[in-house]
């Protein structure tokens, strides 16, 4: 476990484990603990053995509860050019081409919300709740929220949560497509670790080969996009995994990826 004080990170074979420990203040963010993220997603990002993270909140009750308003209207300033992948380590980290899970544990409300759209699988305990509520206190979703929602929903959904600040549960959220999965609360974490190592399985340049031309494919039109070669597609294609997966396939056997 490296050494943090908001915030927690752990290993587990190739799955990256970060978690908010600030339960007192419902897992909301202040500057230590965004500047905390930040270094814990560069770690992630650098670190060749980790495959896959998953972000969650400590104990039962919050994922996140967005900015931490009340050091906010305390006077406590945001040291943004200190946190490295904006809010929460993730929102705008664009280059970051590894899968992140988030584990939707409670209360995802403002930047929590934000975060979650941020990763690429969300797992949600049944008593969680998806809340945009930054109009209700003069504040804009301004850490990607009043842009991907309108991306991942229907344009009048999208409106109904940023123009209202209105919850709702996880069951509506699956419905809608905010998430992958709801579970129940004791089983958050099997299913996301579950999630995480059914990706972990595959090889890891082909994972962030395609994480990278979904991503960056989505501003381009469709016809200069579809046969353009990103990066990642061509080192996945200098591999040993690229030569790794039809020879296993041909001598009926499990692959066995490097990542190299």
């Amino acid at each position: 476990m490296r050494a943090y004080e908001h915030i927690s990170y752990e290993t587990e074979g190739h799955v990256a484990i970060i978690t908010i420990r600030r339960e007192a203040s419902r897992n909301a963010l202040d500057d230590l603990a965004n500047i905390e993220l930040g270094r814990a997603f560069d770690h992630f990002a650098q670190n060749d053995d980790a495959w896959v993270a998953i972000i969650t909140g400590a104990g039962d009750k919050s994922f996140c509860a967005g900015n931490d308003m009340k050091k906010r209207a305390a006077g406590a300033t945001l040291s943004k050019d200190k946190w490295s992948g904006g809010f929460g380590g993730l929102t705008t980290r664009h280059d970051l081409f590894k899968p992140v899970i988030a584990a939707v544990n409670g209360y995802a409300v403002g930047g929590g919300v934000e975060i979650a759209l941020a990763c690429d699988i969300v797992i949600a305990a049944t008593h969680a709740t998806f809340a945009m509520q930054e109009v209700k206190f003069g504040q804009l979703a301004g850490a990607g929220g009043a842009h991907r929602l309108p991306r991942a929903l229907s344009w009048q959904r999208a409106m109904e949560l940023l123009l209202t600040g209105r919850p709702i549960n996880a069951t509506k959220a699956l419905d809608w497509g905010l998430v992958n999965e709801v579970t129940s609360g004791d089983d958050l974490m099997t299913r996301a670790k579950a999630w995480a190592l059914e990706i972990a399985g595959n090889s890891p340049l082909a994972v962030r080969a395609t994480k990278e031309a979904a991503s960056m494919g989505l501003s381009w039109a469709l016809e200069d996009v579809i046969d353009h070669s990103f990066p990642g597609r061509d080192a996945l294609r200098a591999s040993a995994d690229f030569k790794e997966g039809p020879c296993a396939f041909a001598e009926k056997r499990k692959p066995v990826w490097t990542g190299a």
